[in-house]
Formats: structure tokens, C-alpha cells, sequence
């Protein structure tokens, strides 16, 4: 492995930021740490850094114990945010700069940072100063300095969030292809949903400080392991229930629960490309209507009614919404072609964890 954290945890004073985090990263892996402000994730990619010190439990890089190793001992490449860079150095000097502090010979460290200017696509920049770069071109020289002396891991902390949406998507396609090339271990901070699941191989899902759930793109998305990462992953309807008699009810909509104690409140989610919309009102065994569409690009999103006040949503291309004639106001018959009975997360403040029959379980057909 080249990453491996061990029943990590870290305190500040009275306050739990990570708590018992235990992880691997494979060589090679492009991996991102996702959550909302104050989830651990920063702590957790400072900490393997070695700019802050686990309270308990250890972390191993390539197999070796580094709790008490120095940041500069590591050969760990770091991104800030804020990119860092030094502002009365031009380029060159910058990405130069830790092979002058590690006494690279000159003619290797001229060879080194010509290298990555042609890689990362400075060639011409050498001379310029960062007030005289773009936000994209910054964060390109960022890493280039952080690469420069041939790390074994790159750490990046949230490093597009300060460049505007286009130049955001540029460099995360920049990302993968600089990935794809170099190979090298690389964990990277974001909030970003969409960036984490385009970007990475797989994602750490972190919340006040636990981990909730590791895995690849699809499978934090199509398999929620609790309800925080189903409602942090993409868009998913939550349904508060009641189980009776075997039946998880939430106003008109009827779930089978079979294994959940009679009185038990449950909640129930689905995707809303799980909702299954007709024009033909006895087609599906719900009614509902259409209270608002969202346009998306490609895709809309609808917002529907049920007679309870219940409101679901539904998506769907814009071409099978003109195919089927909705409009707002239409009057429409719907089901929930899948859905999960979710597990809360184990530090929820409304409960307990729900005990799942199985956690992955994927429930198909229709609603009853």
C-alpha cells in the first residue's frame, strides 16, 4: 500500500476533528477525500503530510511508520489552496526552489524544472511572476513545485476551489490526464460532489469527523452505505416512515419492511430517476401533479405533488418529457421503481444506527 491510516484520531483542545479513521490507498490511485466544512477530511490530509501530529493511532507511507518522522523526511508533494507561492520568485525559481533546499546540482535542477514546464504547460511562463499569472496557470505552477522533487505522494488540499467554474473544469480534466501520466499517489480535498466523482478513483466520504463510507464513484453512489452520503451524493427523495405490519408507510406511499419492528420509524430513499412517471392516470397505482419543472440542460428536473402534500422529485431527459406531453399543472400516475431503507450514520443525533437487513440492499418494483 502506499497510504494505510490506522485507527487515526485527532484532537484540538475539547474537540474531536477525526475520529478512529482507518483507510488504504493503493500506488498509483487518484483518490478524493469528500465532505462538507468541518468533516476531517484537511485534517486528515494535513496529518499524513505531517504539518499536524494523530492524537492516536498511526500512518504508514509505502509500509513505513511515519508518526514520528518530519514533514521533510515524508517525500511528500503538497498543494495549498491558496497555492503558496513565493511572490518576488518568477516561475522558474518557484518550482525550483525545494530542489535548491535538497542541494540538486544545478544542471539537474535546470533539467527538472524544464521538464515540468513543458509537462504542465508553462513553457514561456519561466520569467513571469505570479501576479502575472492566471488563477489556472498559479495552481499549475503549485504543483509543479510540489512535483518537482519526485514525490511519492501528492496531497492536494481543495485545489481548484479558488479559480471560476470554467477554468475549475480545465484543470480537473488537466488532473486526470497529469495523473494518467506520472502515476503517482494522489489524494486530493474537495467539497465538490461532481468534481470528486469525475476526478477520482475512489472517494472518503467524512462527516464531523468520521469516515462514513470508501469506495468508487458508482458505488457511493448507487449504494449509499447510511443517509448522509445518499443525501451528500447527488439528489435523493428521503421518506420519514412508520412500519406496520411489515409495510413502511409515509403518507399514500407503502414500502415493505419485513424484519423491522412494528412502530419502528425508518426512512426510506430513491434516486428520482426511480420515479416513474405517466400521462395515464391508471397506469401507475399513484396520482400526483406536476408542481414545477426545472430545466437542466440535457435533463430536467420535476417536482410532483401526491394528494397527502408528499412531494417527491423526478428527472428525466428533455426529450421524453416533450414525448409524453408534461407540462406544469398536468395531472400525472406515478411508482418508485427501487428504492433502499437507509442506515443512519453511526454519530446521528436523532438515533441510533438502523440495524439493515443489508446495508447495500437494492429493493426493485414497485411501491405497493
Amino acid at each position: 500500500m502506499s497510504i494505510e491510516l490506522k485507527n487515526v484520531s485527532k484532537q484540538f483542545g475539547e474537540v474531536a476533528a477525526v475520529n478512529h479513521v482507518s483507510f488504504s490507498v493503493k500506488e498509483g490511485e487518484l483518490v478524493a477525500l469528500l465532505g462538507p466544512s468541518g468533516g476531517g477530511k484537511t485534517t486528515v490530509l494535513r496529518m499524513i503530510a505531517g504539518l499536524e501530529m494523530p492524537t492516536e493511532g498511526d500512518i504508514f507511507i509505502r509500509g513505513e511508520r511515519v508518526n514520528d518522522i518530519k514533514v521533510q523526511k515524508r517525500n511528500i508533494g503538497f498543494v495549498f489552496q491558496n497555492y503558496a507561492l513565493f511572490k518576488n520568485m518568477n516561475v522558474f525559481k518557484n518550482i525550483a526552489f525545494g530542489l535548491k533546499i535538497k542541494k540538486w546540482a544545478t544542471k539537474d535542477i535546470h533539467d527538472r524544472v524544464t521538464e515540468l514546464l513543458a509537462l504542465l504547460g508553462l513553457e514561456g511562463f519561466e520569467k513571469r511572476y505570479p501576479h502575472q499569472l492566471s488563477g489556472g496557470q498559479r495552481q499549475r505552477v503549485a504543483i509543479a513545485r510540489a512535483l518537482a522533487p519526485k514525490p511519492s505522494v501528492l496531497l492536494l488540499d481543495e485545489p481548484f476551489g479558488a479559480v471560476d467554474a470554467k477554468i475549475r473544469q480545465e484543470l480537473r480534466e488537466w488532473l486526470v490526464t497529469l495523473h494518467h501520466d506520472l502515476n503517482v499517489t494522489t489524494l486530493f480535498v474537495t467539497h465538490d460532489q461532481e468534481e470528486a466523482m469525475e476526478v477520482s478513483n475512489r472517494i472518503l466520504i467524512f462527516s464531523r469527523g468520521y469516515m462514513e463510507q470508501i469506495g468508487s464513484p458508482r458505488e457511493v453512489y448507487e449504494q449509499p452505505a447510511n443517509e448522509f452520503v445518499a443525501r451528500f451524493i447527488g439528489v435523493m427523495n428521503v421518506l420519514e416512515c412508520e412500519v406496520r405490519k411489515g409495510i413502511a408507510y409515509a403518507g399514500e406511499l407503502m414500502f415493505p419492511a419485513n424484519g423491522y419492528a412494528e412502530g419502528e420509524k425508518i426512512r426510506v430513499g430513491f434516486r428520482p430517476f426511480a420515479v416513474q412517471i405517466s400521462p395515464e392516470l391508471n397506469q401507475y397505482s399513484h396520482q400526483a401533479v406536476i408542481r414545477q419543472t426545472y430545466f437542466l440542460g440535457i435533463m430536467l428536473r420535476i417536482e410532483l405533488e401526491l394528494p397527502s402534500g408528499l412531494i417527491l422529485r423526478s428527472r428525466m431527459t428533455k426529450e421524453e418529457y416533450a414525448s409524453l406531453a408534461l407540462y406544469d399543472g398536468r395531472r400525472v400516475s406515478l411508482q418508485v421503481r427501487y428504492y433502499r431503507i437507509l442506515a443512519k450514520e453511526h454519530h446521528d443525533p436523532l438515533g441510533p444506527e438502523l440495524e439493515t437487513p443489508d446495508k447495500s440492499t437494492l429493493f426493485v418494483g414497485e411501491n405497493i
